[in-house]
């Protein structure tokens, strides 16, 4: 993976902006992936492949829509524009259960809306700013006002 890798990185702080800018750069909101002490970023442009390699596990709670979401310590997919396919390593928790997410999309041209997809084609439907980085919202607000 590393010998194809067209970006690749280690140390939490340049990989969580790398991550950022990758997501930003596809169109998804760039609070997708709240990684925590990530240790490894890849993306192989050719394919669109991607990797995140995290300590530990993360657990995060998406507050605006009140779901929990679990990031295993490695993250694999394959990007391309407004989507992520193939996904391997995150899980969300619907009623009881933790049910594997296999694909993200978003509407081209934009409605507001994000798609979550489980390997056997289930699919869920939640607002995009329930996704947004607060801090990303924050530094766009203050480049448009110079």
């Amino acid at each position: 993976m590393r010998a194809n890798a067209t970006e690749f990185c280690k140390g939490n702080a340049l990989c969580q902006y790398k991550a950022k800018g990758l997501l930003k750069e596809v169109g998804l909101p760039t609070g997708l992936l709240p990684l925590q002490d990530m240790e490894e970023f890849g993306y192989v442009k050719d394919t669109g492949f991607v990797w995140f390699k995290s300590k530990k596990n993360t657990d995060h709670k998406f507050e605006k829509i009140g779901k929990l979401a679990q990031y295993g310590s490695e993250v694999t997919a394959y990007v391309e524009q407004k989507k992520i396919k193939k996904m391997t390593g995150v899980k969300a928790k619907e009623l009881f259960l933790w049910v594997t997410i296999s694909e993200i999309s978003v509407d081209d041209p934009p409605t507001g809306k994000i798609y979550f997809k489980s390997p056997l084609g289930i699919g869920k439907t939640f607002p995009v700013s329930a996704f947004e980085n607060p801090e990303d919202e924050k530094e766009e607000k203050e480049e448009q006002r110079k």
